[in-house]
């Protein structure tokens, strides 16, 4: 376990600066393919596929990346299984699930904008997209979550169409608890398809999938690059993958309690976390803690491969250091555990996917149950993406409204403004209007 002791590093140091950004660049580079890499070419090529071949290339890239054979014809899950899957799933945890579904549908209603607003001649007329698609990773574990926290807002927003897509990883299939959740939510369009193709099916369309015109959810590289590629010919919610938390702690923090935060996202392997303090005694006592709890994990090798890959135990100067660095790491997760200081940091953070303040709120509050969704920007782009939310499923449109009068007092200065600019027809679409008054 000594080899942890790498992921330690000090303000003081000759290479600091150095290794904290050879640490934010692995984030970075965890999420984004380099343009005009071998991977970003293999995207292109499975792109290309999807467009020449249709329903044949998901067939082929089902069995070649997931090793299963699939016909168009059974790519959509049908009503009779969605059923059977609800009826399976333990009664406790159906009651979870509805009561996770309770809580995201409240939040986001409780945030939601989209209502139409008139001004005199003027005002914003808002309508909700209609049509999204829902990739759900295909982890070892299944993530019903992620279902609520990327379907419930939508619904709350009024998308009248959503379809889900998630890889066969589960005999075959996909897993129980996920199709019960659709159910539970009334989600009767989902699809046994994953990976990039499957964003790329959504996106163009197939003869069997029809296109969708914005595509939302957490994933690996390969889904989250297939994302951005198709960015302007759908809608996208963010980059949201992989997984990524920064820890904000000062000498009141429970070390064993900020090593358990720092692993339950390792262990997604890639999954990047990072702790910031101005304690070089914390720092060390997380880092001893971080080398008796990974022993205890049924992943332990990955993990640590994880950690010394994209993880960081980062001593600074000050907690106004670490604020100024946390907010260039734009974390998709940031913890701030400082005692009773910890909200007057969170008022400082300007980046960052979701804030959880104070010792009892750790990510995995917000994953499933709070109401935020925990579809979050990752690699940085926490900088100019946001959260996932209800707001994210409506268009607005703008309204302009004038009569002969308010046209009249205003057709100089458009006319004046459109010359300006050479335009001359758009000049001449006033100033007709004002010669024929009558």
């Amino acid at each position: 376990m000594n080899e942890l002791d790498k992921i330690l590093i000090k303000y003081d140091q000759p290479d600091f600066i150095e290794k904290l950004s050879e640490i934010r660049d692995a984030t970075f580079g965890a999420t984004y393919f380099g343009y005009d890499s071998d991977k970003d070419k293999q995207l292109d090529t499975i792109l290309k596929e999807v467009i020449d071949r249709d329903d044949e290339a998901i067939s082929y890239f089902t069995e070649k990346f997931d090793g299963i054979e699939l016909t168009p014809k059974q790519f959509r899950i049908s009503e009779a299984e969605l059923i059977a899957a609800h009826k399976t799933i333990d009664k406790k945890l159906s009651k979870s699930i509805r009561q996770a579904i309770k809580n995201v549908r409240e939040y986001q209603s409780k945030i939601f904008v989209g209502k139409d607003k008139n001004f005199k001649s003027t005002g914003i007329k808002y309508t909700p997209i209609r049509r999204v698609g829902i990739c759900v990773p295909g982890a070892s574990a299944p993530l019903p979550s992620t279902v609520i926290m990327t379907a419930v807002p939508a619904q709350v927003a009024g998308v009248k169409e959503i379809v889900v897509v998630s890889p066969p990883r589960y005999n075959g299939s996909i897993h129980p608890v996920i199709l019960a959740t659709c159910w539970e939510l009334k989600i009767k369009e989902v699809y046994r398809i994953g990976g990039a193709q499957a964003v790329f099916a959504m996106a163009q369309g197939t003869k069997t999938i029809n296109y969708v015109d914005k595509i939302v959810g957490p994933g690996n590289q390969w889904v989250q690059n297939a994302k951005r590629k198709v960015f302007g010919a759908v809608d996208i919610d963010s980059i949201a993958g992989p997984s990524e938390v920064l820890i904000i702690a000062n000498k009141s923090a429970n070390p064993a309690w900020v090593a358990a935060d720092m692993l339950s996202q390792a262990e997604h392997n890639p999954g990047s976390a990072a702790l910031f303090t101005d304690s070089e005694k914390l720092g060390l006592d997380v880092l001893s803690e971080l080398k008796r709890q990974v022993a205890e994990l049924g992943r332990s090798k990955e993990t640590i491969d994880c950690l010394l890959g994209f993880g960081a135990i980062v001593v600074l100067k000050n907690m106004a250091d670490a604020i100024i660095h946390a907010n260039g790491f734009a974390a998709e997760h940031l913890q701030i555990q400082c005692g009773k200081q910890s909200r007057q940091i969170a008022g400082k953070i300007q980046n960052a996917g979701a804030i959880f303040i104070g010792d009892y709120s750790p990510v995995a509050v917000g994953d499933y149950w709070a109401g935020p969704s925990h579809t979050l920007p990752t690699g940085t782009s926490a900088r100019f993406f946001s959260a996932l939310n209800a707001n994210d499923f409506i268009k607005s449109t703008s309204i302009i409204e004038y009569d002969k009068k308010k046209l009249a007092a205003s057709a100089d200065d458009i006319i004046r403004l459109a010359e300006a600019e050479g335009l001359d027809a758009h000049a001449r679409s006033v100033r007709i209007r004002q010669e024929n008054r009558s």
